[in-house]
């Protein structure tokens, strides 16, 4: 598929989420995260592992898993604010250290720069305050969906020089206007909607209201009521569905750019068969699927963070030339840098 007809695709994939997500932005958040989530994570991962997951040593990528493996032991699956707080430096090491990881392949700044970063995780990430909450809830969720998928986009954009490109990322940033200013008739979820997505996903919609977490069944129904019936409430989750919904799909559109099918016949048979148990999973009880794969999202976020460094590296080269100045080498080599740019 050509690049301007891809971009058009992905301009029509980002109207309809949008659109949908107007009418029904719970329904849609459930189901994509429930079906297109799973097939994402674990295609990604496939892929990344092929590519050396964009970093510059053979074994970087397994401190990056031990971190994951780390936030999840340490963070069980739980709306409980002060719970997830306590991921807020394993994100920061990761997303640290994966820079570290892309910038030299040399062990002397390889090793001062670790030791930055983890200094830096001391000082700067505590168990409270708003860095901690920036590390903790929305770096793994919606800065992962909307702004580096935003990265992705106009890296390629501008690599390409093309105008569908600069048009797509036009709608990108269109969308969640319209989240905010179109309000159409109102769907009432039905009680699963409600249950399943409050148990699993509710904080992140209360912490951006503004809303202080329930601790009487009282505040639990006035909190619900802001979440699912508000105005606010309602602008805030059609936001979250669409940015999900669309880097899933965007993820999916590429197939035929980043090749991420292209590993073998018997790899994926058992991405298949691991895709069908997560749906399966999520139908029989969606709280029980969303904690069994919390370890693989959290994962996949971690694993993704050298290849989104390349892309926002990328975007500010490839604006400097853009504007006449001199580009200087990319962090990883034009291979890899074409293919970050692909992956949007």
């Amino acid at each position: 598929m050509g690049a301007d007809r891809l971009n058009y695709l992905n301009i029509g994939l980002m109207l309809v989420s949008c659109a949908i997500a107007l009418y029904i932005p719970f329904e849609l958040f459930l189901f994509a995260y429930a079906v297109l989530g799973p097939a994402h994570y674990l295609t990604e991962i496939s892929w990344l592992q092929k590519r050396r997951f964009f970093t510059r040593g053979r074994y970087d990528v397994w401190l990056i898993v031990a971190l994951a493996v780390l936030a999840f032991v340490a963070v069980p699956p739980s709306y409980s604010l002060a719970e997830s707080m306590k991921m807020a430096k394993y994100t920061f090491l990761a997303l640290g250290s994966a820079l570290v990881f892309v910038l030299s392949d040399k062990m002397g700044p390889r090793i001062v720069g670790l030791a930055v970063v983890a200094a830096l995780g001391l000082v700067v990430v505590s168990t409270t305050g708003p860095t901690a909450l920036l590390f903790a809830l929305f770096v793994p969720t919606l800065i992962h969906v909307y702004l580096f998928t935003g990265f992705f986009m106009i890296y390629g954009a501008l690599k390409e020089r093309s105008r569908s490109g600069y048009l797509a990322m036009a709608v990108f940033l269109l969308c969640p206007v319209l989240c905010r200013y179109i309000d159409p008739s109102r769907i009432t979820p039905s009680p699963y909607v409600v249950i399943s997505y409050w148990k699993s996903f509710s904080l992140l919609n209360m912490t951006m209201l503004g809303i202080t977490l329930p601790t009487s069944k009282a505040e639990g129904g006035i909190a619900g009521l802001k979440v699912f019936s508000s105005d606010s409430g309602l602008i805030v989750m059609r936001f979250i569905a669409f940015a999900y919904t669309y880097h899933y799909l965007n993820w999916f559109s590429k197939t035929s750019v980043i090749r991420w099918h292209e590993v073998g016949t018997k790899r994926l048979i058992a991405v298949g068969a691991l895709w069908l148990a997560s749906v399966g999973l999520y139908i029989y009880d969606y709280s029980l699927g969303f904690q069994w794969l919390f370890v693989l999202s959290v994962t996949h976020i971690y694993l993704e963070f050298p290849l989104n460094h390349i892309s926002i590296i990328g975007t500010f080269r490839e604006a400097r030339g853009l504007f006449g100045k001199p580009l200087q080498p990319a962090p990883v080599g034009s291979g890899k840098s074409r293919k970050a740019a692909a992956a949007g």
